[in-house]
């Protein structure tokens, strides 16, 4: 076993578990493909192993092909009674990639309303109706990897820890990066219920990783984990792609542009970006203010996405806007190079705001609600400003002051782009996750 180990081995090998997010880009697991990605670089034999459904991501996959905790065996072991019982060459072929995909296609998703049950049975691990997903998850980790760390991307899908602890005897870390959001939508019992395991499981994690001072306090309350088992690691960003060197583009010909990137749903707050925007175009000098929306967005937030186009049309702005829908990498790039500033106003307290890197990497300033993780990244990058949140008006006279000079809004952005790089990139990421990882395994030899 990995403890009995008088110094930590180098290279680590590192079990490294993420859920996809059934078929759309999920800011958790394109930030875990990064750092993985960056690890495997820095010389680490990492596996990312993905859950319920392949990831999808805008770069490079480093994922496994072997899926575990496959959505439709998952969904039918909690839902078809009997089902669980079934020897494996019956149900196993419904985890090849090619099936989910189509499943998650078909406008399948993620809602915590409707997968309350789910989420508990999944939770109890080997006590729970996918025992059998369980315990092959451990047999495969424990055998055929046998891995120094292993580490979860969230919570909900941490059931299996109790298990691994007995197989593998190696530090098990969860990193939470929004965990919340989806607990308080589940409905009761079962929000209470998985509270309940949650706080359970807690005793079986050896550490958990956020990416803000902020998280951390509110998680050790959440869920009830003393506040010595956390670290802070930087959230971490692919910068190949972006320029190396921001060169502020002057273009006198270009409206003044707002961007906004980021899934089409409630809580990224496009709503209140859209009400700021029309109170935006009554101010004096902005009158051909232009507003570019950018992301995912699922048969689920389409009636919510044309409520949006609806306000806009009826107040006579519609023709400001431009819908990009979901953007490729490169499509990104053009996306970031074609505004002057970013914002997403988001409702919740934002635990990552990858997209908020994003900007900066591209040399794009932000204005974000004063809550959450933003305040942290603003104040290290300097690249922003911070607004009263769900407050359309006070984010409207935000964005044009800044709007009103748009050099010193450039100069804003290239500082933030040289702070990224020095301190957000996924290989600085990469670095202090390994050495949480080895602080784990020396505590564990002690």
């Amino acid at each position: 076993m990995h403890q009995a180990d008088q110094t930590t081995p180098d290279p680590l090998t590192i079990a490294y578990l993420t859920a996809g997010g059934a078929g759309m880009f999920c800011g958790s697991c394109m930030r875990d493909n990064t750092v993985a990605r960056a690890m495997h670089h820095l010389g680490h034999d990492i596996h990312l192993l993905p859950m319920y459904t392949p990831i999808r991501v805008d770069e490079e996959d480093v994922s496994e092909k072997t899926l575990f905790y496959g959505g439709i065996n998952v969904y039918m072991e909690q839902n078809v009674p009997g089902y669980r019982f079934l020897p494996d060459f019956v149900t196993r072929w419904l985890d090849q990639e090619w099936i989910i995909r189509w499943a998650t296609s078909r406008g399948i998703e993620t809602n915590a309303k409707q997968l309350g049950a789910l989420t508990l049975s999944v939770l109890k691990g080997k006590d729970g109706n996918q025992r059998k997903e369980a315990q092959r998850l451990a047999k495969w980790v424990s055998h055929e990897l046998r891995p120094h760390v292993v580490n979860f991307s969230n919570m909900m899908i941490a059931g299996t820890a109790p298990l691994l602890k007995e197989k593998v005897d190696c530090p098990i870390l969860v990193t939470l990066q929004g965990d919340d959001i989806f607990m308080d939508e589940l409905p009761e019992p079962y929000r209470s219920q998985c509270f309940a395991q949650i706080r359970k499981l807690v005793d079986q994690i050896d550490g958990f990783i956020v990416f803000s001072h902020y998280y951390a306090d509110y998680m050790a309350e959440y869920f009830g984990i003393p506040r010595e088992k956390f670290h802070l690691v930087p959230l971490g960003i692919d910068l190949k792609d972006f320029p190396e060197h921001i060169v502020p583009q002057h273009q006198p010909d270009r409206p003044p542009t707002i961007g906004y990137l980021a899934r089409m749903a409630p809580e990224k707050g496009l709503h209140v970006l859209v009400d700021a925007f029309m109170h935006l175009r009554g101010i004096p000098g902005l009158e051909d203010a232009q507003l570019k929306i950018a992301g995912w967005a699922g048969p689920q937030q389409q009636a919510y996405l044309d409520e949006q186009f609806t306000k806009l049309k009826d107040a006579g702005h519609f023709g400001g806007c431009e819908y990009l829908g979901t953007v490729d990498r490169a499509g990104k790039l053009a996306f970031l190079q074609s505004i002057d500033v970013l914002s997403v106003p988001t409702v919740y307290r934002e635990p990552k705001g990858l997209f908020v890197l994003e900007a900066w990497s591209a040399g794009v300033p932000v204005v974000q609600p004063d809550h959450g993780a933003f305040p942290e990244l603003i104040a290290a990058t300097g690249g922003g400003h911070l607004v009263r949140p769900d407050d359309p008006i006070a984010l409207a006279e935000k964005l044009a002051e800044v709007l009103v000079d748009r050099e010193t809004l450039r100069a804003q952005g290239v500082s933030a782009s040289e702070a990224v790089r020095a301190r957000f990139g996924a290989d600085v990421a990469a670095t202090e996750t390994i050495e949480v990882y080895r602080s784990m395994l020396a505590r564990s030899a002690r």
